[in-house]
């Protein structure tokens, strides 16, 4: 009877401990090495863009293919990805995306929900005249709207941008934060509730207090004629704030 109580006293004691772990799950790691060259990546779904498996000599990687890009070119089957996404609100989210055509956009499948958390990854600008930039794109609702952590090498700035019903603005600037081109760089977004942290190259760069609770699903982003490499993208999805 004593041994009984005792167990209970150390269960009931290590509960907020377990509870909290159980609240944290293990991070979702995309390095793309199954993944087959030059088709679509398994684990997104592109909606915008094209977004396919390449090489950097023996390591796969995502490519952001911009070279082939059109103004208004929305991805092979938008229609079926969509429904997949959204299910019966796929209409919805398909009509609003198609106002974004000027930004490649691909959708993590697994991660229905994402509120707190980091989402990280690396990314190596390769060619572009218009523009050579890559994003986290979260809070993606079915509507469409989504907000966007974004680095440009073209541009030398780390971008906080909203998207609000097919219209574009910016949320926070910060200047001077260079991204070469030709290089690796790694960008991670952390989320607490409505605060939003955007770090480059491990530095905190970007702090902002959203309006509302962060809540959707998530994906990678690029603009017009990007050409950039992703790889090493991890989503680790956290408890309560």
């Amino acid at each position: 009877m004593h041994h009984a109580k005792s167990t209970l006293r150390i269960a009931v004691a290590l509960w907020p401990l377990l509870s909290a772990a159980v609240c944290v799950a293990a991070p979702s790691r995309y390095d793309f090495s199954a993944d087959t060259v030059g088709a679509e990546p398994s684990a997104f779904t592109p909606v915008v863009g094209v977004w396919r498996i390449g090489v950097e000599g023996k390591n796969k990687v995502l490519v952001i293919d911009g070279g082939k890009w059109k103004q208004g070119q929305a991805s092979a089957g938008l229609a079926d990805k969509a429904r997949a996404l959204y299910g019966e609100r796929y209409a919805e989210f398909l009509d609003n995306v198609k106002a974004y055509a000027y930004f490649p956009l691909a959708v993590a499948k697994e991660i229905d929900d994402f509120r707190n958390g980091e989402i990280s990854l690396r990314f190596k600008p390769m060619s572009g005249r218009v523009d050579q930039a890559a994003g986290i794109v979260f809070n993606l609702k079915p509507n469409g709207d989504y907000l966007v952590l974004r680095g440009n090498a073209l541009e030398d700035n780390l971008v906080l941008f909203k998207y609000i019903r097919g219209k574009r603005s910016s949320v926070q600037w910060i200047k001077k934060i260079p991204t070469p081109t030709l290089q690796w760089h790694d960008l991670k977004l952390v989320v607490r509730g409505r605060r939003i942290e955007g770090y480059l190259n491990g530095k905190l760069t970007l702090e902002h207090e959203w309006e509302d609770p962060i809540s959707g699903k998530v994906g990678l982003w690029s603009k017009a004629d990007s050409v950039v490499y992703l790889d090493d993208i991890k989503i680790k999805k956290g408890g309560k704030p």
